[in-house]
C-alpha cells in the first residue's frame, strides 16, 4: 500500500488493536481518515488507499453498474491488501477490519481468504461478493464478528447484492446488522455509536 493514513505516530502503536480501513470506489483514503475522532481511542487506525485509479480518484477492482468484477483483479488487491497488513500486524494485539461500499467487499473477502487473522469486521453500506470459488473456500471454525450498517433506502448496492449479502453474512458470521433511514449511500455519526459499540465489545473487551 502507497498511501496509508495512520491515527497514530509509529511510535505509539506498539501493542494496539489496528483497524484497518478500506474506502469505496471512486474515492480515497479521506473518506474514512473522518472517522477516526468518533472511534475508540484505544485503537490505532490506518486508513488505506486503493491502488487502481478510477478519475482522479482510487478503486480495489474495476465494477460495473450491476457490481460486476474481474475476479482475477479482486485477488491481486487482496493479495496486496494481505501483503501489507502482514508487515505491520505483528506490532499489534488483533486486527480487525473496515471497510465502506466497495470496501466491504474488499474487507469480506480478506476474512474469507484468511479467517484466523482478523479478530471482526465492519461493514459499511457495502456488500459480500457472490463469487463461486470464494464460496467454495468459504470455512469458518467460529463465526467470525461482523457489523453490517445501511441505509434499505440506499440505490447504489442493488437488490440481488444486498440478498446475497445478507444470507452469506447470516451463514457464516456472528452478524449485528443496523439500519439507517435517510442515511443513503453513506456513513454517519449516530452508525459509529454502534460501530463503536460493537468494537468495544468484541474486540476491547
Amino acid at each position: 500500500m502507497e498511501t496509508v493514513v495512520w491515527s497514530r505516530p509509529e511510535d505509539q502503536r506498539a501493542g494496539t488493536p489496528l483497524l484497518v480501513m478500506m474506502h469505496g470506489y471512486g474515492t480515497d483514503e479521506s473518506r474514512m481518515v473522518r472517522l477516526f475522532e468518533y472511534l475508540p481511542h484505544e485503537f490505532t487506525f490506518a486508513a488505506l488507499r486503493a491502488p487502481m485509479p478510477i478519475g482522479d480518484h482510487w478503486g480495489w477492482f474495476l465494477l460495473d453498474y450491476f457490481l460486476a468484477n474481474d475476479f482475477a483483479d479482486v485477488i491481486s488487491a487482496a493479495n496486496a491488501v494481505q501483503a501489507w497488513i502482514n508487515s505491520v500486524k505483528h506490532r499489534h494485539s488483533s486486527v480487525t477490519l473496515m471497510g465502506y461500499s466497495q470496501g466491504m467487499a474488499m474487507a469480506s473477502t480478506l476474512l474469507r481468504l484468511h479467517p484466523h487473522d482478523y479478530k471482526a469486521v465492519v461493514g459499511l453500506s457495502g456488500f459480500i461478493l457472490n463469487n463461486e470459488l470464494l464460496s467454495v473456500m468459504d470455512s469458518f471454525e467460529t463465526r467470525p464478528p461482523f457489523f453490517w450498517g445501511r441505509d434499505k433506502a440506499d440505490l447504489v448496492i442493488n437488490d440481488d447484492a444486498i440478498a446475497y449479502t445478507a444470507e452469506w453474512l447470516e451463514k457464516n458470521t456472528l452478524l449485528t446488522t443496523r439500519t439507517y433511514p435517510g442515511m443513503g449511500h453513506a456513513m454517519s455519526k449516530t452508525e459509529m455509536v454502534d460501530v463503536s459499540a460493537f468494537l468495544r465489545h468484541y474486540v476491547l473487551r
